[in-house]
């Protein structure tokens, strides 16, 4: 079938095909570096405890039959590997079904670990991450041009999470449609980056000038997708450049990143194609195939986008097939930051030698600036702001973390940026106390050298020891 396949399409397969790889490089690095304190036969919530109350056909994963921190040390390193090397094009030295078959394999060890991941992998890349994935499977290899229905399926994701996106805020905060959200975003967001500071401190008219833009790509530009070249190439560059701009301003893991990648499956770059032999049969039926069936799902986030009552981020399958995605539906105006201490004092006195825990990324010390970390994520410190948002966020976790901190546990500290006990000399007490944090202005940083204020606002866990210490 001679319309089956874009060849002008070649590059564009190639260049999404090796950034996709990198993306999975940093998800499985992000796991293998990670899991252990958090996810581990000692980590915070215990992947053995899950598997015992969570039956496979809700999760199915590699270590519902059996874990241990060594197995899932071996995914995770094995991820990498096979990443790498599909980053490296290892797929264009194998025939089309081996091809495939590598593609299979990231996709199937990161379900495994998303699927256990509990609350630490409750963000929508992760689910945008497994959708790009197992479409990526049946994109092929240099012995085939591109799929036209892959193609779609990719411009379709790439649709739903767009115009997913701009729905959800014009249904949810009315800073939103008042243009004035980003008042407050760079300063309340999960994460802030090295310049989030600076854009903070723009002037307000252009703060509304850049929802507007917001708008604009998320909720008109996605249906150009579908329009003739050069249209649709133009309209994935437009996004491309938005994404950069939020990369800029934040660092939200691999979420603009995965974005950009599946934008980049849309641009039609200038290059002859190779010539190639016609795809083979059995390719065509199980591309169509496959085609039909998330197709035949996608009435699910449909539903979901045309509802009043749009969720976002939310799986309908326990593949992670078909998705809805969307993100800040509401922003807040205030920025609440729990600040973790530890003494060594003999008793808990609150004038005592209280030390305070740094983590990475998540604000603490109100000199020390932003870093950026994204792609990388840093899955301790954004559980950290939603901690401070309720407790009961925490609820699951947060006491065994604690306890870990009271241990002086390796895995755990590993997490932070530094730890003011040394080894062989945990802490007696830790405590938690919550303290409202906001962007110094020019002046103040210019005479104090700060970024953040914060102030004192209540007690959010009172001096806590392990239980039988005296």
């Amino acid at each position: 079938m001679e319309w089956f396949t874009a060849p002008d399409y070649w590059l564009a397969r190639l260049v999404f095909q090796r950034a996709l790889a990198v993306v999975y490089l940093v998800a499985f690095l992000t796991a293998a570096l990670q899991f252990r304190a958090l996810l581990g036969e000692r980590g915070l919530t215990p992947v053995p405890r899950f598997v015992e109350r969570v039956p496979f056909r809700r999760a199915p994963s590699l270590f519902q039959w059996r874990y241990s921190d060594r197995l899932f040390a071996g995914c995770a390193w094995a991820g990498c590997a096979v990443s790498a090397a599909l980053a490296a094009g290892l797929d264009s030295l194998l025939p089309l079904w081996g091809a495939m078959l590598l593609w299979l394999v990231p996709w199937a060890l990161y379900l495994s670990i998303v699927n256990v991941g509990q609350t630490w992998y409750s963000f929508g890349w992760e689910s945008l991450l497994l959708e790009t994935g197992f479409v990526a499977v049946f994109l092929g290899n240099d012995e085939v041009a591109p799929p036209v229905v892959v193609l779609f399926l990719l411009r379709w994701l790439l649709f739903r999470v767009e115009f997913g996106a701009g729905l959800i805020k014009m249904r949810g905060d009315e800073c939103w449609r008042k243009l004035t959200c980003l008042d407050h975003h760079h300063e309340t967001q999960p994460m802030p980056g090295p310049l989030s500071w600076f854009f903070h401190h723009l002037p307000r008219p252009l703060h509304r000038v850049e929802v507007a833009a917001n708008h604009v790509t998320q909720l008109l530009v996605p249906f150009l997708l579908f329009a003739p070249h050069p249209v649709s190439t133009a309209a994935a560059a437009l996004m491309i450049a938005t994404q950069l701009w939020l990369v800029l301003s934040g660092n939200f893991s691999w979420l603009n990143w995965i974005t950009i990648v599946l934008a980049l499956s849309v641009v039609r770059f200038p290059s002859d194609p190779p010539s190639v032999a016609a795809a083979p049969l059995w390719y065509e039926v199980v591309v169509l195939a496959v085609a039909a069936l998330l197709v035949f799902l996608s009435h699910r986030p449909v539903r979901n986008m045309i509802s009043r009552r749009q969720v976002m981020n939310r799986s309908f399958d326990s593949l992670h097939l078909v998705n809805t995605y969307g993100a800040f539906g509401t922003v807040s105006r205030v920025r609440y930051e729990v600040v973790v201490e530890g003494t060594a004092d003999e008793a808990a006195r609150e004038d005592g030698d209280w030390r305070e825990y740094e983590f990475k990324g998540k604000p603490g010390d109100p000199h020390r600036w932003p870093r950026q970390f994204a792609p990388y994520h840093l899955r301790l410190d954004w559980l950290m702001w939603f901690a401070a948002l309720s407790p009961s966020y925490a609820g699951p976790w947060f006491g065994t973390f604690v306890e870990r901190l009271l241990e002086n546990d390796r895995a755990t500290l590993r997490l932070l940026r530094r730890s003011p006990f040394p080894p062989g000399a945990p802490p007696r007490f830790v405590r938690a106390r919550l303290f409202r944090y906001r962007y110094t202005t020019w002046r103040e940083l210019r005479e104090t050298g700060a970024c953040w204020e914060r102030t004192y606002v209540r007690e959010y866990l009172p001096p806590t020891r392990l239980t039988g210490e005296r």
